[in-house]
């Protein structure tokens, strides 16, 4: 894959049986990643397994059974191109880990498509009060993914077929929904498809003459089209946060014979040079690094969205690991957070959570026990607006501003300067019982910290 389209990246969110598979395994067998060979062995095992009618979907759990197995799939499957993007589809809902993998994703998503499906009966179970559905959507939104497209599925399977009244029907349902999330429906195309036929997801459908094409109104430019294509190829690209200061969550820490210590990680915001003296958080380790590379190539400098491994001097592999962030020592360094104010959504909690409660937070790559250590307020889960003062506990779908305190220590930043390092997914019983976004940290001043010789020449020599 060439420089020249931009990369975004997309989750999809949808009720278990809306046909999100279906949908996705149709654009990336169609626009996407999989070469001929694998879909003619899909296909042939397909047919020997009565599956003869050949699902997309089939394409999709192929994939994911192997990534579930932990087999690391080529993630260029997973992707697929319109005429302006390369898209990448960071997961699947069904995925067991999807909400965390959301919230502390490798990658924010740009965009969500919600898949509903319109067939008798199907949308109300998926919109129904405990829809997965709304859960994805609100988590989505919380999560800072403000655009959406809605893919009404199964239009081949209305009442009469590919019904222009139920599709009205079930716009009209869903902007009101979506728009008690926080999103606006004028910015959202709605496209009716059958992700089956492919009606409507490449090219326009000649089943329903009566669909005139979507359009959204939005300040960034208006658009308008057809198909789920392009919809998608109408997504506002996101600005990666270049000039915010460096920070880089490690993913890990070798120690590499003849060079030395090698931390890796993904630049979130900023940039990461050679030469640049780093602070590391909450250790508060300073030193010079030697040099960045990506892939077995040496770079000039590393971007948000890149994956690096950087060489650094005189720190040893016990100094720095897993969950420390790296920053500009010049330029608004990262420090150990001592507490914060976070906004939490309960999502299950089979119990009450009351001031006390500590459990593990994953927040960027860190994974660390943190104390629920005041109760501050709950509020309502969508316009944040107080509802009590001081609640004693909270219970599944409660929203409130809670002060946390780290069992050890650990750097987190609020959501409004640093997104990526400012959401978190709280796991106990081996499953995500809440999310938040951290509105403001109380930072913990160092001191003098570690500071190496080669990060006093490099200070020097500036």
């Amino acid at each position: 894959m060439g420089k020249e389209k931009t990369h975004i990246n997309i989750v999809v969110i949808g009720h278990v049986d809306s046909g999100k598979s279906t949908t996705t395994g149709h654009l990336i067998y169609k626009c996407g990643g999989i070469d001929k060979r694998t879909i003619e062995k899909f296909e042939k095992e397909a047919a020997e397994m009565g599956k003869g009618s050949f699902k997309y979907a089939w394409v999709l759990d192929k994939l994911k059974a192997e990534r579930e197995r932990g087999i690391t799939i080529d993630i260029s499957l997973w992707k697929f191109e319109t005429s302006k993007y390369y898209v990448t589809i960071i997961d699947a809902p069904g995925h067991r880990d999807f909400i965390k993998n959301m919230i502390t994703g490798t990658s924010q998503a740009d965009c969500a498509v919600l898949i509903v499906a319109a067939g008798v009966g199907e949308f109300e179970a998926g919109i129904s009060k405990n829809g997965q559905t709304r859960e994805h959507a609100l988590l989505a939104y919380t999560l800072g993914v403000k655009q959406l497209i809605v893919g009404v599925n199964k239009m081949d399977s209305t009442e009469p077929p590919y019904s222009q009244k139920r599709y009205e029907e079930i716009v009209k349902e869903v902007s009101t929904y979506i728009k008690k999330i926080g999103y606006n429906p004028d910015t959202v195309a709605f496209v009716p498809i059958s992700g089956w036929n492919g009606d409507n997801m490449l090219e326009p459908s000649s089943n329903m003459p009566w669909f005139k094409g979507w359009k959204v109104t939005r300040k960034d430019g208006n658009a308008s089209g057809t198909t789920l294509l392009e919809a998608l190829d109408c997504i506002l690209p996101p600005t990666r946060p270049t000039d915010k200061p460096l920070r880089l969550p490690l993913q890990d820490v070798y120690k590499i014979g003849g060079i030395g210590t090698v931390p890796v990680g993904r630049v979130e915001t900023g940039v990461l040079k050679p030469g640049m003296v780093v602070t590391f958080a909450p250790v508060n380790v300073t030193t010079e690094v030697k040099s960045v590379e990506m892939h077995h190539e040496a770079l000039s400098e590393a971007l948000p969205g890149d994956n690096v491994g950087f060489n650094v001097k005189n720190v040893s592999v016990k100094d720095v690991r897993r969950g420390n962030v790296a920053g500009d020592s010049k330029n608004d360094p990262p420090m150990e957070a001592a507490g914060f104010t976070a906004q939490v959504i309960i999502l299950n909690h089979p119990g009450q959570i009351s001031a006390g409660y500590a459990p593990v937070l994953d927040c960027h790559t860190a994974h660390i026990a943190c104390k629920f250590a005041e109760l501050k307020e709950k509020i309502d889960r969508r316009s944040g607006k107080k509802l009590e003062d001081g609640p004693k506990f909270l219970k599944s779908g409660d929203a409130a501003i809670v002060d946390m305190i780290p069992g050890k220590p650990m750097c987190v930043e609020s959501f409004s300067d640093y997104p990526p390092l400012g959401r978190f997914a709280v796991r106990d019983m081996r499953q995500t019982v809440a999310v938040g976004v951290i509105k403001a940290v109380d930072k913990k001043a160092g001191g003098a910290g570690k500071v190496t010789k080669s990060a006093q020449k490099a200070q020097k020599a500036k």
